[in-house]
């Protein structure tokens, strides 16, 4: 499986960005994953259901099942956070693994960079990032610039760069 990263600080749109990378190279006959690293606690279950009531019963992980689709969710309690390679080896075989966020880890990146958001693009410091995805006006970046809407391009750069 190849892996590539979109990431950039808040609100900048990365996953707009993953959502339409996922459409151009699964129409393009391509199978894609995609792991999101979320900083703040979530749920994808309802408190009240039943499966919800199997975690908060002490289950260790609950799948929840159906004719469309499953859920794993694994509850890690009192455990260190997962790093990016357990939960890879969590997933199916597939072509390309789009990973939205985790700017700190070694795979290669793109950077979703919005000057009108007051941030110094992460890109100046962090060699993982190969590219910058926005505009970058007065930054001497050593990356190159795709504007955020051509998909396309920006496809075609994760293709020949993505390990």
């Amino acid at each position: 499986m190849k892996l590539y990263g979109i990431t950039g600080w808040k609100d900048q749109g990365k996953t707009t960005l993953v959502s339409a990378l996922v459409q151009h190279f699964t129409a393009a006959g391509l199978t894609v994953s995609t792991i999101k690293h979320a900083h703040h606690a979530f749920d994808v279950d309802q408190p009240g259901r039943d499966s919800h009531r199997h975690r908060e019963a002490g289950a260790a992980e609950v799948i929840l099942a159906s004719r469309k689709r499953f859920a794993l969710m694994h509850e890690i309690r009192d455990e260190a956070e997962w790093e990016l390679p357990e939960l890879i080896g969590k997933l199916s075989p597939v072509d390309l693994v789009l990973i939205e966020g985790y700017k700190n880890a070694p795979h290669p990146k793109i950077e979703v960079y919005r000057e009108d958001r007051g941030r110094q693009p992460i890109a100046l410091t962090n060699p993982s990032i190969r590219a910058v995805a926005g505009a970058a006006p007065g930054h001497d970046l050593r990356q190159p610039v795709f504007p955020l809407d051509d998909i396309a391009a920006i496809a075609a750069f994760i293709r020949d760069d993505a390990q």
